[in-house]
């Protein structure tokens, strides 16, 4: 009988610990671990990380693609941070098209892979 009274006390007391923090969220009720919208695209950390992965694109998928700029971006907190950027390029043939960019980025071990490329949905 103690049992069932303890683990329904560790319980209770673990709900009022998250809620007392806040959900341990990033304090507006998301979920840890959820991607969230990245607020000022314009931000030169931003710009740079999409440049970046377009030149890093360019160079595995030898095509001629540049980069012009970020339009949108969502972020992910895990150990570091992973990116979903939104970005417009421009091919050889001077066509711009968007493309959506995955990028993983941990900052004190200054690690930066490019995890995805790919044409983005209209």
């Amino acid at each position: 009988m103690a049992k069932p009274l303890l683990l329904l006390a560790l319980l209770a007391a673990t709900i009022i610990a998250v809620t007392a923090l806040g959900g341990g969220g990033r304090g507006d009720g998301e979920i840890v671990g959820g991607w969230f919208p990245i607020p000022d695209v314009t931000d030169q950390h931003i710009q740079e990380l999409g440049g970046w992965a377009v030149t890093q694109h360019a160079k595995l998928a030898s095509d001629r693609l540049q980069f012009r700029r970020v339009t949108r971006g969502e972020e992910q907190v895990v150990s570091g941070m992973n990116y979903r950027l939104f970005v417009e390029a421009v091919d050889g043939a001077g066509s711009s098209a968007p493309y959506v960019a995955e990028v993983y980025e941990q900052s004190w071990t200054r690690t930066r892979e490019l995890t995805s490329f790919k044409p983005a949905r209209n």
